[in-house]
């Protein structure tokens, strides 16, 4: 799917934390593709740990020379926008509602600063239902035609082992959930 960029800075790929990152940004970079990371996470849950992710990432991001968008941090919105989901299993519908939000804020993000394309590090976690994640970008792009988004399975391709290898190489902070506290139930 990388060989229909033409321009190394037309990707804007939103990321969930640097640990999920790491090896996507390398990949991109070693095919000359730079990516803009994009940090919208409004579920992540409580805001100490938000920060903690979100430096990691500016963190990484500064490591490796990418650009780094920091969206706001919009938690009780997100709280009143998944209202009713709350008891939902992970994988479940509260699940598919927060990846729609975030790859809408993605979209949004991309269409106003004349990115093409947009991709996320979701997909990258064997915790998350790649189908709903393919959803909630089809919907973004239902609302931004310009846009195209890129459904990676970043499972794929030895990217975990190197996830694992890049964690240990820059001591990133390794969270156990996905950010949201009802995930924590769960853990």
């Amino acid at each position: 799917m990388l060989e229909f960029l033409h321009n190394e800075s037309e990707l804007l790929l939103h990321v969930c934390c640097a640990p999920c990152s790491s090896a996507i940004v390398e990949k991109l970079m070693n095919t000359g593709i730079r990516p803009t990371l994009f940090f919208y996470n409004p579920n992540i849950f409580p805001r100490e740990e938000y920060e903690k992710r979100k430096n990691e990432c500016i963190r990484h991001a500064e490591s490796v020379e990418v650009d780094f968008v920091d969206a706001d941090y919009e938690h009780d919105k997100w709280l009143e926008w998944i209202n009713g989901l709350e008891n939902e299993p992970e994988r479940g519908k509260r699940c598919l509602k927060c990846f729609k939000i975030r790859l809408l804020a993605a979209a949004k993000y991309a269409s106003e600063n004349s990115f093409k394309t947009f991709a996320t590090t979701l997909s990258t976690s064997r915790w998350k239902n790649l189908d709903q994640i393919n959803e909630a970008g089809a919907l973004a792009v239902s609302r931004f035609p310009e846009l195209t988004f890129m459904a990676e399975n970043w499972r794929k391709g030895g990217l975990s082992e190197r996830r694992s290898e890049l964690i240990r190489q820059y001591g990133f902070y390794n969270q156990t959930y996905c950010g949201c506290e009802f995930s924590m139930r769960e853990r």
